[in-house]
């Protein structure tokens, strides 16, 4: 149980109820990540909207996606978050075990296209050290044909992975897989 309450899916009512029969619809359950955000109807609501967004991004695929999660969540020390997006690579992206492990030890030896490692390795090397990424960093992404907007919605999404690893290790929630 985490340290704060929460709403359980049967018990929410409101905006909560909304964003949790959106999650269930897409996902098929209310992970506990979700759960915990309920403790703040507003942001679960913000947060469902950008989960939206990404869910439908125009560029970025979700293997991407979750291996910009997978990784953000390593440095973050979120065990909860490394392993399910270990889990939607092995069993929505089709990826095999193997293949996860060597995408966790080094982006370049992912399955992933040469762009998209890219991409994810600009995220993490972001969500690492922030002041340590240079023009030439982005231009090489650019280079590799995502647009500025791609680019930043990949930084974006590894930094919201942090503050949400945060948050899921302080409030200590449940593993629900």
């Amino acid at each position: 149980m985490p340290l704060i309450a929460t709403q359980s899916p049967e018990a929410a009512t409101g905006d909560v109820a909304e964003v949790y029969g959106q999650v269930k619809k897409r996902l098929g359950i209310v992970p506990t990540p979700i759960q915990l955000l309920s403790a703040s109807p507003f942001l679960l609501k913000n947060r469902q909207e950008a989960m939206s967004y990404y869910w439908n991004h125009p560029n970025i695929g979700m293997a991407v996606l979750a291996v910009i999660r997978m990784l953000a969540s390593i440095q973050a020390r979120c065990a909860y978050c490394i392993d399910r997006n270990a889990s939607v690579l092995i069993d929505v992206c089709e990826w095999t075990a193997d293949q996860v492990t060597a995408t966790r030890e080094d982006i370049g030896n992912s399955p992933l296209a040469p762009r998209e490692q890219a991409l994810v390795a600009l995220s993490i090397k972001a969500v690492r050290d922030s002041l340590s990424v240079t023009a030439g960093d982005v231009d090489a992404v650019r280079a590799q044909g995502w647009t500025d907007g791609d680019i930043f919605d990949a930084v974006n999404h590894g930094a919201q992975a942090v503050a949400l690893d945060i948050l899921f290790n302080t409030f200590k929630i449940e593993r629900d897989f």
